[in-house]
């Protein structure tokens, strides 16, 4: 197979990738322009995501009617919508490798992202209020499917493959995204409870147009990083695009037949017995892929290993993030019936405190990121499989703290928010040991020939969480919270005990990654 038209060597040092003597904070004058791409597209899907099921469970009734939805079945509908979220990252992945290359892709589906919001604000002008929020949801997920692997991508494009710089990098941009996740809950939030749920909705699109506006002004800081490299092989090529188009048409008719099949009421029966099949077709899908790269994907015995991390990490993860995913759904209902949330004569919306999880993200990340530069430079920087271990020890602490604040909550006996707030803290904490590390790991692990779509199943991982998280939320109600949130943290603390058991087997199969 041909090399890449041009080499590092005839264009300059970096020039393939991106990289300049030009620097934002020490780093690629790219970083910046992605960091508030990001930012913009955060504002939007946080935005979106702090009202959703907060108006699927609303009364259908009343001057600012929601769903009318029962906690059972919206929890269910924001698990898969959530899922779906992620799991079409993996077709959006295998696109941006194969067709548009990770830049356009990015353009594309933030286009797609801005169209669905616009959809679930239609009804202000009359349209109907079920149809257009399904398209909403349907858009919302084939667009962040086509964006949001590609511009972690173009991050861990920017540096050398050795560059110390990286993980700080990815976690600036990590702080970027939570930037956005702190807005878009405050200003939807105030706007979508308060006045209009569809005025919250709007909100989310303008955020994702002014992150498409932001994204294109800056593209030339990005150099050669994301662009597509063809290989020479026009007959591969082509083999290669018409799997992309297939598979990523697959993901779309799927997509599609879950929006319809809400529309036209064919889940009521039990939405958590469809959401327990997506689940199990995802486990059985994903088990398929890392088989075939493993065992049929032509690597060496070190991308093999390293696959077998990735592999490791994925199942991590996904358990990671069925616990920390209940900020979105349990934890915004306890905070909406169970939270006295009055400050003297005002009243702050539930959604609110959605934005305390990214706040902390904010204050800590740069901390987060000092640390790590930090410890790597005296040698003493722990090793990723570690790290994740430790991140689960704080999940499991933050829902031990929230289960003891929920032990005696009731309607008539409303707990302080400080509970939520302090379980939020310990969560950012665990949080910073895993994502954006777990960003930066896929880059320096993933087979080069296979980085988009290795990064579209660390975002299947997450989809798999996000899925489990909704149907163990669905029991809201139907068992005392403090109980549901002690569940959660065992089930948190065993993971985080096995992390940290198999960290030293994990650290050697990395093969000298750190």
């Amino acid at each position: 197979m041909a090399k890449d038209n041009l080499s590092d060597q005839t264009l300059g040092k970096g020039a393939l990738t991106g990289r300049s003597d030009e620097l934002w904070f020490g780093h690629p004058r790219g970083l910046s322009t992605l960091f508030f791409t990001e930012m913009w597209e955060r504002f939007s899907y946080y935005g979106m995501r702090g009202l959703l099921v907060l108006f699927m469970i609303a009364p259908a009734v009343g001057s600012n009617g929601g769903l009318g939805l029962g906690i059972k079945d919206a929890t269910a509908v924001y698990g898969l919508y959530t899922a779906l979220v992620y799991l079409v990252a993996l077709p959006g992945g295998w696109v941006a490798d194969k067709i548009w290359g990770l830049r356009k892709s990015v353009f594309v589906g933030g286009s797609i992202i801005a169209a669905g919001h616009f959809s679930m604000a239609a009804p202000i002008l009359g349209f109907p209020q079920f149809a257009s929020f399904v398209l909403g949801l349907f858009l919302i997920i084939i667009g962040t499917g086509l964006l949001k692997p590609s511009i972690s991508a173009i991050v861990g494009d920017l540096y050398e493959g050795n560059d110390a710089r990286r993980d700080a990098g990815f976690s600036i941009y990590y702080m970027g995204i939570n930037i956005g996740a702190l807005l878009g809950p405050l200003f939807c939030g105030y706007f979508g409870e308060g006045v209009n749920w569809h005025l919250g909705f709007s909100l989310a699109g303008f955020g994702m147009v002014l992150g498409l506006i932001q994204y294109k002004y800056g593209e030339g800081s990005l150099g050669q990083a994301g662009l597509y490299k063809h290989d020479g092989d026009d007959g591969a090529l082509e083999r290669r695009k018409r799997r992309a188009v297939y598979g990523f048409g697959a993901a779309i008719l799927a997509t599609g037949l879950f929006a319809l099949g809400l529309a036209l009421g064919w889940f009521e029966a039990d939405l958590q017995l469809v959401a327990t099949g997506i689940g199990l077709s995802i486990i059985l899908m994903s088990l398929i892929f890392f088989g075939y790269v493993i065992f049929f994907g032509g690597h060496s015995k070190e991308e093999r290993n390293r696959v077998w991390v990735i592999f490791c990490l994925f199942i991590l993860s996904a358990i990671f993030w069925s616990g920390f995913e209940q900020a979105g759904s349990s934890m915004n209902i306890f905070a909406q019936k169970l939270t006295d949330l009055k400050f003297g004569n005002f009243e702050a919306p539930a959604s609110w405190l959605q934005a305390v999880n990214p706040l902390f993200i904010i204050i800590l990340a740069p901390l987060f990121a000092g640390l790590w530069t930090w410890l790597d430079r005296r040698h003493a920087n722990p090793s990723l499989p570690l790290k994740f271990g430790l991140g689960f020890l704080a999940l499991a602490i933050g829902f031990f703290v929230l289960a003891w604040g929920a032990a005696n909550a009731s309607p008539k006996n409303l707990v302080s928010p400080a509970w939520l707030v302090v379980t939020y803290f310990l969560h950012t904490c665990g949080e910073l040991f895993v994502s954006p590390l777990g960003l930066s790991a896929i880059t320096k692990l993933a087979p080069r020939t296979r980085l988009g779509q290795m990064m579209g199943v660390w975002f299947i991982g997450a989809a798999l969480g996000n899925l489990i998280g909704g149907l163990m939320a669905g029991y809201f109600g139907q068992v005392e919270p403090g109980r549901l949130f002690a569940n959660v943290a065992i089930m948190a603390a065993a993971a985080g005990f096995v992390a940290v058991l198999i960290s030293p087997f994990l650290t050697r199969m990395m093969g000298g990654v750190r």
